[in-house]
């Protein structure tokens, strides 16, 4: 069976490539306490359609390439982009 992770897109600069990094929160064995680990993966995006800070599920699969070991599932939800952003990015394709 393989496995399902979610996390957040954190670049998609590569051709068919995103990283995805997944938190998960751990128990340290002797204090108890709990703590926040994240790492990343590459995976493998056929369409290129997952944007940075889109959140996403990720499977396992046979590996594609040297790193890349997961293809893109789906994506769960995009994020709200603030006026700011819209007009950042307007004039960042006019210039």
């Amino acid at each position: 069976m393989s496995k399902i992770l979610t996390g957040n897109v954190t670049s998609n600069k590569g051709d068919k490539t995103i990283v995805v990094t997944v938190q998960t929160h751990k128990m340290h064995p002797l204090y108890r306490k709990k703590y926040l680990s994240s790492k990343k993966f590459l995976a493998h995006d056929e369409k290129n359609e997952a944007k940075v800070g889109d959140r996403v599920t990720i499977t396992e699969t046979r590996p594609i390439s040297r790193l890349k070991h997961h293809k893109l599932e789906t994506i769960i939800e995009r994020p709200v982009l603030k006026d700011e952003d819209i007009k950042a990015a307007s004039n960042e394709e006019t210039a």
